[in-house]
């Protein structure tokens, strides 16, 4: 009875001794490498959530690739609503700082994106709170990057960065026409 004691005293002792050391790991990577995010509403469709309803896509969030504020056009990215700063939205950049960008409904037909900025829109328009409703975004709200599809197993691929046709920096446009 007493070798039982022991024993259950040590596998207390080691599963709080593992419990201290597993929680601050784990958030650690969640906080500096990458988290799960669950993409609600139809703003990124088709690319995502392409089903709509109540099927939702989960994407996997890279933060160590968006540490130094790295992006480039055509990522999907995960940002801190300008409206909203206890809510994050996932868009596509479509505009990087010095970029001039054709407009879809904004105060200006045409905006230059300021140093420190990009200019984020959801693929599925007007049905997205975007760059065209509140301007270009700080790169200080950058959240993380989504490398990848993970969640319905259907639908699992790794996510390359591309522009909508018709969409991206003014020159870009005229240099490929």
């Amino acid at each position: 009875m007493a070798q039982q004691a022991t024993a259950g005293r040590c596998c207390l002792r080691a599963f709080v001794s593992g419990f201290f050391v597993a929680v601050p790991v784990t958030v650690t990577f969640l906080d500096r490498f990458a988290y799960v995010a669950r993409v609600e509403g139809s703003s990124m469709q088709p690319f995502l959530n392409p089903e709509g309803g109540s099927k939702c896509d989960v994407v996997l969030l890279n933060r160590w690739s968006v540490r130094n504020y790295q992006v480039q056009r055509g990522d999907i990215v995960s940002v801190v609503s300008p409206r909203n700063p206890k809510q994050k939205i996932i868009k596509r950049v479509i505009g990087l700082e010095g970029d001039f960008i054709r407009t879809l409904g904004y105060k200006n037909r045409y905006v230059r994106v300021p140093d420190g900025h990009f200019w984020i829109e959801g693929d599925h328009h007007g049905h997205s709170l975007d760059s065209n409703s509140f301007g270009p975004v700080s790169v200080g709200l950058l959240h993380g990057r989504a490398s990848h599809i993970i969640w319905p197993p259907n639908r699992w691929q790794r996510i390359t960065p591309s522009l909508p046709a018709n969409r991206g920096p003014l020159d870009t446009e005229e240099e490929e026409d």
